[in-house]
């Protein structure tokens, strides 16, 4: 679906586009100290959930449509821009009715077309920015389909928030951010604003500016990080919440990029570094053709002898050893489980294809 977005997210000076504030509104007292402070920073948006979907009842799920006055007051007192979360039909109209600038959709909501579809109906007709976070799952294609629905509602002012996948597993992370998926979401469409979350990345403080930082080296538009007066006394998600003078500092440690530069020796220098790269990468490819057609030989000797595809032990052993040669040559454990199950997966596919082809043609005969 060809989409034409316009994004206030994309700051023509190059900046980054800055979003903060608690992860959730606890009282108008709390939320106007914070916001103050942060007014004081300069920050283009404040936000704060009101409504907050929870894992398990009984955890706080936000102070309801009572602190959308709280962020008006904001607005009134500081002159931010303020956005919160939505996720269902009442919730986009009680916002719009209190003047919320701009709205989110959170990972629960992105991860349910019906959910999504809810929410751009209830915007049908509205003139109102939204922000749109990636499904809980690492599902390209649902990400997309939320950004379309939203835009088929006559919503043109779309950005997306990258805030980490859920995993299954040890991880320094809350939610590990898979860089390639919104990577691959800026190649397919390059005019869309992607804002980082790196506090639901992290969900600890003290990993909050490398991944804020990475964004950064990525050519993102913005980042959206949680700020509370007394981060440990927070009624939600309190590991991952810092001050607002630790945000400044945060802020001020930011490293820019830019996204490119006209200076003739540092243009050859990287075209003869891709031209090697990409010299590289046939080799790559080559050689990787010559292991699938090993495969295959493998499976016609398989196949005579009626042995399965799958040999657990063996496929250990190439993991193991794999694993370690590239720890020797700087490629991480992670890289490589990725690289090898894939090359494993198309390995497998090949050696199927082999054993099962005479099968199928005696079948359709």
């Amino acid at each position: 679906m060809e989409m034409n977005l316009k994004s206030q997210f994309k700051k023509a000076d190059g900046k980054p586009y800055i979003i903060a504030g608690p992860c959730s509104a606890e009282s108008e007292e709390q939320v106007l100290k914070t916001a103050k402070a942060l007014a004081a920073q300069g920050i283009d948006c404040f936000r704060s959930g009101i409504w907050k979907p929870r894992t398990r009842p009984g955890s706080f799920e936000g102070v309801g449509k009572i602190g959308l006055k709280w962020l008006r007051r904001v607005k009134e007192e500081t002159g931010l821009k303020v956005t919160t979360e939505v996720a269902k039909r009442d919730h986009v109209f009680e916002a719009l009715k209190q003047g919320i600038d701009v709205l989110w959709l959170g990972a629960r909501t992105t991860v349910n077309p019906f959910s999504v579809q809810e929410v751009a109906d209830a915007l049908e007709g509205a003139d109102v920015p939204v922000l749109i976070k990636n499904p809980i799952n690492p599902d390209l294609k649902l990400w997309i389909g939320a950004i379309e629905r939203i835009y088929k509602a006559g919503i043109t002012q779309i950005g997306v928030i990258h805030r980490g996948f859920s995993y299954h597993g040890d991880t320094k992370y809350r939610n590990v951010p898979r860089w390639q998926i919104p990577i691959e979401l800026k190649r397919q469409f390059p005019d869309l604003a992607i804002i980082c979350d790196n506090s639901h990345i992290c969900g600890r403080r003290d990993i909050l500016l490398d991944v804020a930082q990475k964004s950064m080296d990525l050519d993102f538009d913005g980042i959206m990080t949680e700020v509370h007066p007394t981060p440990d006394e927070a009624w939600s998600d309190a590991a991952q919440q810092i001050t607002p003078d630790q945000f400044d500092e945060l802020v001020k440690a930011l490293v820019l990029r830019e996204p490119s530069t006209d200076d003739i020796e540092f243009l050859e220098h990287i075209e003869h570094l891709r031209h090697e790269i990409d010299e590289i990468d046939d080799e790559l490819i080559n050689l990787l053709g010559r292991r699938m057609h090993l495969a295959e030989g493998i499976g016609e000797y398989k196949k005579r002898n009626n042995i399965s595809i799958l040999q657990p032990t063996r496929w250990n052993e190439i993991l193991d050893k794999a694993t370690a040669k590239g720890k020797v040559k700087g490629l991480s454990e992670e890289f490589m489980a990725v690289m090898l199950k894939a090359i494993h997966q198309e390995s497998i596919n090949h050696q199927a294809k082999v054993m099962n082809t005479e099968d199928v043609e005696r079948l359709m005969q």
